[in-house]
């Protein structure tokens, strides 16, 4: 169903009954709003643990193994 009312850039609609939103005020947080923020974190949290670090890991590795490889002293040869 179309909104005859106001239509915004992301295709949301504004009832009469709801309150209209400032620009440069912030919205006053609701518990949901709250228990979701807190969800994010948290799934941030354990992203950072079951992604990043193991990443990180890795590529500190190959950059060790690399070193080590280009810095190794060559077989000695005796004449």
């Amino acid at each position: 169903m179309p909104c005859l009312l106001m239509t915004f850039p992301r295709g949301s609609c504004e009832h009469s009954g709801d309150m209209r939103q400032l620009k440069g005020k912030p919205k006053k947080e609701t518990s949901k709003d709250k228990k979701e923020r807190k969800q994010a974190m948290q799934e941030a949290r354990q992203q950072v643990a079951t992604v990043v670090l193991p990443t990180l890991a890795v590529v500190v590795l190959l950059i060790v193994v690399f070193v080590y490889v280009a810095t190794r002293p060559g077989a000695i040869v005796d004449i």
